[in-house]
């Protein structure tokens, strides 16, 4: 099985330029994974970090160059979501916005459904 392109999960462009930037500043592939994790104070949490590669059953969202990746298990908690980089007066960060999430935290980095 080869990954797929995922038509349910959006990478914006302004997260693209930011994954492009670190990439290219660490020499790595344009390649950010999203993945879900139990635990944060709300049930879940989002994990991001760069990937070397493409999984096998990685869902696949392209903005330009920049891919974003994610896992089969994970999909199924941010199907539906964009992943955005904002600033703000508070710093700047990745930023999942999920239908999905029942609620969620101050934070922004964990949810639940």
């Amino acid at each position: 099985m080869s990954a797929i392109l995922a038509p349910e999960i959006v990478l914006t462009p302004s997260a693209a330029a930011r994954v492009a930037t670190i990439a290219a500043k660490q020499g790595k592939p344009a390649i950010l994974r999203l993945s879900v994790d139990g635990g944060g104070c709300s049930g879940f949490q989002y994990r991001f970090g760069f990937a070397d590669s493409i999984e096998a059953d990685d869902a696949v969202a392209e903005q330009g160059e920049v891919r974003l990746v994610v896992d089969s298990v994970s999909l199924d908690l941010v199907r539906g979501s964009a992943v955005d980089y904002v600033e703000e007066l508070g710093g700047a960060a990745f930023k999942v916005t999920n239908p999905n999430a029942a609620s969620g935290c101050g934070c922004g980095s964990s949810f639940s459904v």
